[in-house]
């Protein structure tokens, strides 16, 4: 039997998908499309609800300054947002109010934010540059920067992608996503970077989200992310399949649960590994294994952290990751050891080393056309590999 090409494979998924469809299905509601959040899903990082935001400094923490300590543990609150909050007074230190941001902090240390509940305003406009990999009347795509979030929330009015794409796209934006997610049929983290699609059209909105909520079942949308994760693998390629909700202990982060959880599916495959152990390596050291490895991960669902959480569940959390990868801070002080150059590079990184590198879908005006883009890593990313690399 000849076995079809990924091309070929692609064309016919995307006939199909023409021919089951004559009518896209309605849009999926907006708290489901926030599911796809890889978190970036693909996801974006979601701003906690209001409230009580209790954290407990971990006994080995360094001193660090109270807005930094707070930014590295609460996803979803820019700096600047939890620097205005303590200059409100809503942040208190052991129990006693603080409102100097740059006030440092030590290991054991209690803090309690008060969050106030957000207040909904339609976005602005605002000239932020956006890297635009393709556009026409229906959609726009594009390269997300790591530390941009995608739309505005509780902590984060302004200088969101929503902004950027409302002067971009001089108001033509799908309004399904309703007032505050124009255009949004998928996310990222904040600090993931890569590949996202934004409909222009009621059309292409209804069209995209049924794609996205196929996860290509059926389809041809595809969805590949890199990941530079701690370690190894067991399998060179496998699938994680759990539920996952929220972390009962943690209210700010996700988690693999039994119970009470959404289906959460991801593929994984790994390219490259780094830190192999030199020939004729003594038997401790080669024992060791290597110290990281770049894994493609393939998601066939979209869950809050998805990919975060589904490689610490197999215990190769992503380097960077302080809220899923926090356990492993000793890896960091191996890494300095073996070379400086690659904790340099690990550090300088700032956050999760994750990318979308890979988004195909067909066009909302031509279900027979798929789109297909790829997007090589951003410096950072690319910085960091090249360090590890020298490890071998």
């Amino acid at each position: 039997m000849v076995r079809e090409t990924k091309r070929e494979r692609m064309d016919r998924k995307a006939a199909e998908w023409a021919e089951s469809l004559t009518e896209p299905p309605p849009a999926t509601d907006a708290d489901d499309l926030g599911d796809d959040l890889e978190a970036d899903d693909p996801g974006a990082e979601a701003a906690p609800d209001a409230g009580a935001i209790t954290i407990d400094v971990e006994a080995e923490a360094s001193a660090e300054r109270l807005d930094a300590a707070l930014a590295r543990r609460i996803p979803g609150l820019s700096r600047s947002r939890l620097k205005a909050l303590i200059g409100e007074g809503r942040v208190t230190l052991g129990g006693a109010t603080v409102t100097d941001a740059s006030r440092k902090i030590n290991a054991g240390a209690r803090i309690v934010v008060d969050l106030p509940a957000p207040v909904a305003a339609a976005p602005q406009a605002e000239d932020i540059p956006l890297d635009v990999v393709f556009e026409d009347d229906e959609v726009v795509v594009l390269m997300k920067p790591a530390g941009l979030v995608v739309h505005p929330g509780a902590g984060n009015g302004s200088g969101t992608l929503v902004n950027a794409l409302l002067h971009h796209c001089k108001g033509s934006l799908s309004g399904i996503g309703g007032v505050e997610r124009p255009g949004i049929v998928h996310r990222l983290d904040k600090d993931t970077s890569g590949l996202m699609v934004v409909a222009k059209t009621d059309r292409a909105h209804k069209s995209l989200a049924a794609q996205f909520a196929d996860h290509g079942r059926t389809g041809p949308l595809e969805r590949a992310y890199h990941a530079i994760v701690w370690g190894v693998p067991k399998y060179a390629e496998g699938t994680i399949t759990t539920q996952i909700g929220r972390d009962p202990k943690n209210r700010q982060a996700m988690a693999a649960v039994k119970t009470g959880g959404r289906e959460a599916i991801t593929h994984f495959k790994v390219l490259e590994t780094f830190g192999a152990p030199r020939p004729g390596a003594k038997v401790r050291e080669a024992s060791a294994g290597p110290v990281a490895s770049l894994v493609e991960c393939v998601l066939e669902t979209g869950r809050t952290h998805q990919i975060r959480v589904h490689m610490a569940e197999i215990g190769h959390p992503l380097l960077g990751d302080d809220l899923y990868g926090s356990g492993f801070r000793t890896k960091l002080e191996k890494l300095e050891k073996l070379s400086p150059e690659a904790a340099d590079a690990l550090r300088a990184l700032g956050r999760q080393a994750l990318h979308a590198r890979l988004l195909a879908f067909a066009h909302p005006a031509n279900k027979r056309k798929v789109m297909r883009f790829e997007e090589d890593w951003p410096e950072d990313l690319e910085r960091l590999a090249e360090a590890l690399r020298g490890l071998d």
